[in-house]
């Protein structure tokens, strides 16, 4: 395979470019990939791309295989699924993800990848680290049996919530959205689909995802007393106004942020982060999750493409990045 490659990158805020790289040859203990495709971030990409994270965040935001910095030039990505072309026996010819920038191939350590299962093909492998964040949050969360369940903000990850929790027993589960077309999306993960005004209240537990006070604002409301408030949203450099009268601390009702770039204090002790991204791709086997692909372009778009994602023009919910096997 040839050792020269071409990565996204972010060249300064609100503008990105694609260049060249050249490989390192891989050592024993490295695998050289060829990326099969890639998955944009909308939330965390949007807001790398219009350089809105907060200069106290520069650290805590690096992506694993991040180069460069905030606000750029900087590349920068975590949904990278792609084929084995070098590397240990074991691996050769595997599909495999990994936590890498948008890139055409890339050399990495062997233990920074996890093996797609069979039955879950290469697309659908990409949503392994937005599901990998799903299972986090439920492990912060520690839903019961019958839980009355409601997720606000039908984007990547909120969706990614309700596909794992339409699996757990007994659950009632309520995706809320102000767009009336992610209904369509509800239905194929097996939950029930409601616009902010018809929101089912008195829930025992609510993940909020839309990124916008309005939404937690909402999320407040809907919880039964003594209610919490899961929070997955990242809002970069802006302010969130929230109401804290009425019956939040009558209610005594909780606000708890969850967060995948650490485990869960749960799961800490008895998990790995290999652990937990293999649970997700696990998770994945179910084909419900399709219905989150909706969009994609070749590589060589993708300037353009996460330009218009970023300005609000490409409405579609998991954009896919393609490659042509360069």
């Amino acid at each position: 395979m040839a050792r020269d490659a071409r990565a996204f990158w972010v060249r300064s805020p609100g503008a990105g470019e694609i260049r060249s790289v050249m490989l390192p040859t891989p050592g024993p203990d490295d695998v050289l990939i060829r990326t099969l495709c890639s998955g944009i971030s909308r939330g965390t990409e949007t807001i790398v791309f219009r350089g809105e994270v907060p200069a106290s965040q520069y650290a805590v935001m690096r992506a694993p295989f991040q180069e460069g910095d905030f606000p750029g030039p900087v590349k920068y990505g975590y949904l990278n699924v792609g084929v084995v072309e070098e590397g240990p026996a074991a691996l050769m010819g595997r599909t495999i993800f990994c936590l890498y920038p948008h890139q055409t191939a890339y050399v990495v350590p062997a233990d920074a990848v996890v093996g797609v299962p069979d039955g879950v093909p290469p697309a659908r492998a990409v949503l392994a680290g937005t599901v990998e964040t799903a299972v986090n949050a439920l492990w912060d969360a520690a839903p019961l049996i019958g839980d009355r369940i409601t997720v606000v903000g039908a984007g990547m990850v909120g969706c990614c919530v309700a596909g794992v929790l339409a699996r757990f027993p007994g659950a009632t589960v309520q995706l809320v959205d102000v767009n009336p077309a992610r209904a369509g999306v509800a239905t194929a993960l097996g939950v029930e689909f409601a616009a902010p005004p018809e929101a089912a209240g008195a829930r025992d537990l609510v993940i909020h995802a839309s990124a916008t006070s309005a939404g937690l604002a909402l999320s407040l409301e809907l919880l039964a007393p003594e209610g919490t408030v899961i929070e997955l949203s990242w809002y970069g450099d802006r302010e969130v106004t929230l109401p804290l009268g009425g019956s939040f601390h009558s209610g005594r009702l909780s606000i708890r942020s969850s967060q995948v770039g650490t485990l869960s204090p749960a799961r800490r002790a008895s998990r790995t982060f290999a652990d937990r991204l293999s649970l997700a791709l696990h998770l994945l086997r179910d084909s419900a999750f399709d219905g989150l692909l909706s969009g994609e372009s070749p590589f060589e778009q993708l300037p353009d493409v996460l330009a218009g994602i970023a300005a609000g023009t490409r409405p579609a919910l998991s954009h896919l990045i393609t490659y042509s096997g360069e």
